[in-house]
């Protein structure tokens, strides 16, 4: 939406910053930039991520061993670094994903069901 971005607490945000770059990269290989467009994108902006929101969790997930990368130069010359899911990231994905799904499936439950 335009301009209606709720400021949402960043404690919930920071929880799922790692599961969402996880399954992006699960789709394909990108650079830190690429992510952060194809998030606010597909987010109408809602979540607004900035380099300080990604960065350090493309890092960390990269000392863990989560993720390769490999820096390339683009068509305009520039040198990317382009980050990849290992096959132990690809698990960790998985396993993210799947945790995320059970865990908002019973607070929606809780949220949105009709009293019984």
């Amino acid at each position: 939406g335009e301009g209606t971005a709720m400021a949402f607490n960043t404690e919930l945000v920071g929880s799922t910053v790692e599961m969402l770059v996880l399954k992006l990269l699960s789709e394909r290989r990108m650079y830190g930039y690429e992510i952060i467009q194809v998030v606010n994108d597909r987010t109408d902006g809602e979540f607004n991520w900035k380099e300080g929101t990604l960065y350090p969790v493309l890092h960390r997930l990269e000392g863990g061993g989560y993720l390769a990368t490999e820096w390339q130069t683009g068509d305009n010359g520039k040198k990317r670094k382009y980050y990849q899911l290992t096959a132990k990231g690809t698990r960790h994905a998985e396993s993210k994903v799947a945790e995320w799904g059970k865990f908002a499936g019973s607070v929606n439950a809780v949220l949105f069901q009709p009293a019984r």
